[in-house]
């Protein structure tokens, strides 16, 4: 099970408002859309809680998209719900109430096929969690993990522990400057390296993102798209085309195979936020995949 992903992370209901519409709780949360993205490439099996109100639409949705849902626990009660509108430019985003219902709760379970998965991948939820997930497994040959700011405030130690035992870590450029207490992106990149990841991915939005590995810095723009319509777990989604293509691939280290993960991952983000929720990814044939990374890639020559 080398090549198979298992990832924990959040199954939530969303309700997003945008200049283009609204969706009234639509499948989302972060393993959701890492998952959606990442079994373009390789199997992956999600660990996550939802309550009773969960629809069974939804699980066979996932299901028929290579995803193993034996991890997704059922409690008594309701599913995470998080409510929010997005401005014109889709700056930011304001957030008008999250009901973490049974998400709040959430103890991840692993069972023994989970702990087996070659590639582990650890959503953004409470570090304490991710580490207790981290002792449960095997020997992994790739862990990552995403965060967020409200951890690095709350739980700097927590988070600080386990990135001394990840390969690849994925933040935004908040998140890196206030880890690091550094502004500038490469020394703040260098500073986390040195806390132990190997691999340092900055998600910047609609600028793109950084790799930053074995003394290399690579920039990527994102990809052109027309229009916009919602941009909710774009991040998440990147990271599953980046881990989905490093799992598929024999050595993660290799800088060139580092670079089409992170092409990859871009291009799977562009889908996602072309509809609301996972509509687009949900859709996605792979030779449209495909077409799209063979444009994009192309228009990265410079000539």
């Amino acid at each position: 099970m080398k090549n198979t992903i298992l990832v924990v992370g959040s199954v939530a209901l969303d309700s997003v408002e945008t200049i283009h519409g609204r969706t009234n709780r639509g499948l989302g949360g972060s393993a959701v859309h890492f998952s959606m993205s990442a079994s373009q490439f390789a199997p992956v099996r999600m660990v996550g809680v939802v309550g009773e109100d969960f629809p069974g639409s939804f699980r066979r949705f996932l299901k028929r998209r290579n995803i193993c849902l034996e991890g997704m626990e059922i409690l008594p009660g309701k599913t995470f719900h998080w409510k929010g509108r997005y401005d014109r430019d889709f700056k930011n985003a304001t957030t008008i109430a999250t009901h973490l219902n049974v998400f709040e709760h959430f103890k991840p379970k692993l069972n023994c096929d989970h702990t087996e998965c070659g590639v582990l991948f650890l959503a953004n939820i409470d570090p304490d969690l991710q580490w207790e997930v981290l002792k449960q497994m095997g020997k992994p040959r790739l862990v990552a993990c995403d965060t967020m700011n409200y951890w690095i405030s709350l739980k700097r130690k927590s988070l600080i522990r386990l990135l001394s035992r990840v390969n690849l870590l994925f933040v935004n450029e908040e998140e890196a400057r206030q880890l690091t207490k550094e502004h500038n992106l490469i020394k703040a990149a260098r500073i986390l390296t040195g806390m132990g990841p190997q691999a340092i991915v900055i998600k910047r939005g609609d600028s793109g993102s950084m790799l930053f590995y074995g003394g290399e810095v690579l920039a990527m723009p994102a990809h052109p798209i027309e229009k916009v319509v919602d941009p909710t777990g774009a991040g998440d989604t990147f990271a599953g085309g980046f881990m989905g293509y490093l799992a598929a691939s024999p050595d993660w280290r290799n800088i060139n195979v580092l670079k089409r993960a992170m092409s990859y991952g871009t291009v799977m983000s562009s889908f996602s936020v072309e509809d609301f929720s996972v509509k687009r990814v949900g859709r996605l044939s792979k030779p449209d995949m495909h077409d799209r990374y063979k444009k994009y890639v192309k228009s990265l020559s410079i000539v």
